[in-house]
């Protein structure tokens, strides 16, 4: 039996599907989006905090960026090297817990995008600690860009539909509780061989306040939240249609 929390069983033998689901395709966008963000400054150090298989810390290695990406997947890391060595770009990959990390230089930019740990954790304290320790390696003047999930999304619209739609897998029991803003639900989806696993997810929905409460008690000064299209990052209004929401903080 595999007592791993979901997020860890569902990326086990998962890299191959995992690159080809439908939310994995804006990569170039998305990093187009980033270089605007830090004015195409090739002298910055990024960090990439839950970068999977290493498509977006691949693509600015690519474009001429010094980044460091890390995941607490060992099998993603794993394709993430293949995928960097293939590429022909230098990337140090680290095998390491959001929730806990501590690293020994800062950097002037992290990325959290497509939910790198936040919010998945199965308590509100786990994913404040993900934040805070993400804050904490950022360089003063720094910038901090992520994405998370949006409560106005479930409120207004149909989760199970929207998720279905996105994964390779079906879901059952969708339950979200407007006490907590989490979504329960049992996933069953394929790994790579096509064996289906069953996790009992729990994914924390953030409305916009909150997120700007939590990053202003670490720290940042300037916090702007959009609304977030896969794909196609762009500073627009956050709306009901938007599952994620496109962060942009300072510090």
């Amino acid at each position: 039996m595999n007592n791993k929390p979901w997020y860890e069983q569902l990326f086990e033998n998962y890299s191959k599907t995992y690159d080809q689901e439908i939310f994995t395709q804006g990569t170039l966008q998305e990093v187009g989006f980033i270089e605007k963000e830090i004015a195409f400054n090739k002298n910055i150090s990024i960090l990439d905090v839950g970068c999977g298989t290493g498509r977006h810390s691949i693509e600015l290695a690519k474009r001429g960026y010094k980044v460091t990406g890390f995941d607490i997947s060992k099998d993603q890391l794993e394709a993430a090297k293949i995928k960097a060595k293939n590429a022909k770009v230098e990337i140090e990959f680290l095998q390491l817990d959001a929730r806990n990390f501590r690293l020994d230089k800062k950097f002037d930019l992290a990325i959290m995008i497509c939910e790198g740990g936040f919010p998945l954790m199965d308590s509100d304290e786990e994913n404040f600690a993900i934040l805070k320790n993400v804050v904490e390696t950022i360089k003063t003047g720094g910038k901090f860009i992520f994405t998370t999930l949006s409560v106005l999304y479930p409120i207004f619209n149909n989760l199970k539909k929207f998720h279905e739609k996105l994964l390779a897998g079906t879901m059952e029991n969708n339950s979200f509780d407007l006490m907590t803003f989490r979504d329960k639900n049992l996933l069953n989806i394929p790994d790579d061989d096509g064996n289906i696993r069953k996790l009992s997810c729990n994914e924390r929905y953030y409305a916009p306040s909150e997120i700007t409460w939590l990053l202003k008690s670490l720290g940042m000064k300037k916090i702007e939240i959009w609304g977030c299209e896969i794909g196609n990052f762009q500073k627009k209004n956050l709306e009901i249609s938007d599952y994620e929401m496109l962060v942009i903080s300072e510090k």
